[in-house]
């Protein structure tokens, strides 16, 4: 099928027809041959079954201490409550890199790697390579525990040195030649005071761009995570975080022109009087639209762009059909225009686009191609983690053309939708009806968020809106919502999957009593739930022990290159265990219970 199409003119005097923005299986090549080689393995069958009741209905009881920590010796059991113990104490929590520092140097690194692997290193992380992992993954998956590998090796930068890089990759040419010429919304324009991204985030990982050679071994390194997620775990999962494979300029750029675009059809929206209603319920009269645009001096003829059929309903035009203005654009200096709201004129983003910059953005769609072939290739599906909100729009789009190519069959590639927005509900909703009218399955991964503190002090500091809801029950409710309507499409197109990626036992708890009402079954593998290496055994275990798709992120990678990782985990647990006593609680009742039972030297059967 051609690409070339007719674009809407809106007084924009030319066109470019060079390469696409939008990734396609024959417009980019990989960068490498691939020779993938998938292993299989047999594990041994679940054969707790207990928990589902003759009736359907799911039913399971998460303080069964022996059910969930069936997968645990006791000597893991002792760890679990000392490093739970020690999240819990402010001190070291907030001094834990200058501890740990201290301890490299008292202990020498041999016996400071031992040590680390006895306690917070053997909790919350698999191993050093992907074959030092395979006996905890495969041990999960003789439980019914699936995984997510992720290889969380980050560069331990100073914050200096992280504003510096932050800085030199998120200007572009022209910004930096001439400051002034570009009208650039403060949002969408990198500042210093913000320009560490990792500070005040405690529960995803920073990359921060260094050149395309780096970007490349990125690549690379999650190549070998997909690889060994095919195989050591059958239907794994793979992460990967789209600001390592290119210069984050890009994904600055086209997010604001993203939001620029759809700012102008709510400012149309208004015109007609639909201000307020849900997003995908704003329908726009087209002879209405030409003439509001005609009226603010647009040229052109809007109706020509909507032609033949192209409408989801006759005459009117929805947000997802104005979206489709953008997909046909074809040179990425081209793409990068935006509506005046004054004019309805397009104008450029920037004064100029480089053609090095067209090659680095051309490279990182090659990189997602080539890694979505090879998740394909291997049997594993792809999770592209939600990023900072300046980035996201972005991140979210190309993720949606991945799932254009790649999920016609099955939903390989999942994007990441974080509840803490405002408007996760309204992302969420046209994604899934993007999927419908489009005919590719649709895959969600579904969490809290990763970045409030940091986004909520950048938009106070810059003065825009702050993106995050008001509290934390609004936030347990978008994230209802949104689940709701996920498993309210499933129940109708049994294609879409959802991971349920939460620690939290009432959203746990919530998702079975909707499955329930739906007559959603564990072994239909739609739903999926999500929870990290060391953490909520106690709700991981017996969902699976009851037959539910089930995984942990399992990060894995050297001890000394994980120590960001382990910070984080600790400043996290701290906040978790500090509010909720459930884990460590039933760790000690699962511990009295053997010794008093006589099973100290329980061991599990693998």
């Amino acid at each position: 099928m051609s690409l070339r199409k007719t674009l809407p003119a809106f007084g924009l005097a030319t066109i470019g027809n060079a390469r696409s923005l939008v990734i396609s299986t024959r417009r980019h090549r990989s960068v490498q041959a691939l020779h993938p080689t998938k292993t299989n393995t047999q594990e041994e069958p679940i054969d707790a079954r207990q928990h589902v009741s003759f009736s359907n209905k799911i039913s399971i009881d998460f303080e069964q201490t022996k059910e969930a920590y069936k997968s645990k010796d006791t000597l893991e059991l002792l760890r679990s409550l000392v490093v739970f113990k020690l999240c819990s104490y402010d001190i070291l929590v907030e001094n834990n890199k200058e501890i740990m520092d201290l301890s490299r140097k008292l202990l020498g690194q041999k016996t400071f790697e031992q040590f680390m692997k006895m306690t917070f290193y053997g909790q919350f992380v698999a191993g050093e390579d992907h074959q030092s992992i395979r006996p905890v993954v495969q041990k999960n998956q003789a439980y019914g525990v699936g995984a997510v590998l992720d290889y969380s090796v980050e560069e331990d930068l100073s914050q200096d040195d992280a504003g510096r890089k932050e800085m030199e990759s998120c200007m572009s040419t022209s910004e930096k030649e001439s400051p002034e010429a570009d009208h650039r919304e403060e949002k969408f324009t990198a500042r210093r005071k913000f320009a560490d991204r990792h500070e005040a985030v405690t529960s995803a990982r920073t990359y921060f761009y260094a050149d395309e050679t780096k970007c490349d071994q990125h690549m690379e390194t999650f190549l070998k995570c997909i690889k060994a997620s095919g195989g050591s775990s059958e239907d794994g999962f793979s992460a990967i975080k789209m600001t390592a494979l290119g210069r984050p300029q890009f994904l600055l750029q086209f997010s604001e022109v993203l939001v620029k675009w759809r700012r102008f059809f709510s400012f149309l929206a208004a015109k007609q009087g639909k201000d307020g209603m849900e997003v995908l319920e704003q329908k726009l009269d087209l002879e209405q639209l030409q003439t509001c645009l005609a009226s603010l001096g647009a040229q052109g003829n809007i109706l020509s762009c909507f032609s033949d059929g192209r409408l989801h309903s006759s005459g009117v035009v929805d947000m997802l059909d104005w979206n489709r203005l953008i997909d046909e654009r074809m040179k990425t200096s081209d793409l990068l225009v935006v509506p005046n709201l004054q004019s309805g004129r397009l104008e450029p983003l920037l004064s100029k686009f480089t053609e090095e910059e067209e090659r680095q953005l051309e490279r990182m769609l090659q990189r997602l191609d080539v890694l979505a072939k090879h998740a394909v290739e291997n049997g594993v599906r792809l999770m592209v983690d939600a990023e900072q909100t300046y980035f996201q729009p972005a991140i979210s789009r190309l993720t949606v053309e991945m799932k254009r190519i790649f999920n016609r069959d099955k939903a390989v590639v999942f994007n990441t939708y974080q509840c803490y927005l405002k408007e996760a509900f309204d992302n969420v909703s046209m994604d899934v009806e993007l999927s419908r009218r489009e005919g590719w399955c649709f895959g969600a991964k579904v969490v809290r968020g990763a970045y409030m503190y940091q986004e909520r002090s950048r938009a106070a500091e810059i003065g825009y809106e702050d993106p995050i809801n008001p509290d934390y029950e609004s936030t347990n409710r978008m994230y209802h919502r949104c689940l709701d309507y996920v498993l309210e499409e499933i129940e109708r197109n049994k294609k879409a999957n959802v991971m349920v990626a939460s620690h939290n036992l009432d959203t746990v708890k919530h998702t079975l009593r909707r499955m329930n009402e739906m007559g959603l079954a564990p072994t239909d593998k739609t739903v999926y739930f999500g929870q990290l290496l060391g953490m909520c055994d106690q709700i991981s275990f017996p969902l699976a022990q009851a037959g539910f798709p089930v995984y942990k992120y399992v990060p894995y990678g050297p001890v000394n290159e994980v120590i960001p990782y382990l910070s984080r985990r600790a400043q996290e647990n701290r906040g978790i265990m500090k509010g909720v006593q459930m884990e460590r609680d039933l760790l000690w009742k699962e511990l009295m219970r053997r010794l008093t039972s006589g099973e100290v030297f329980y061991s599990p059967a693998v």
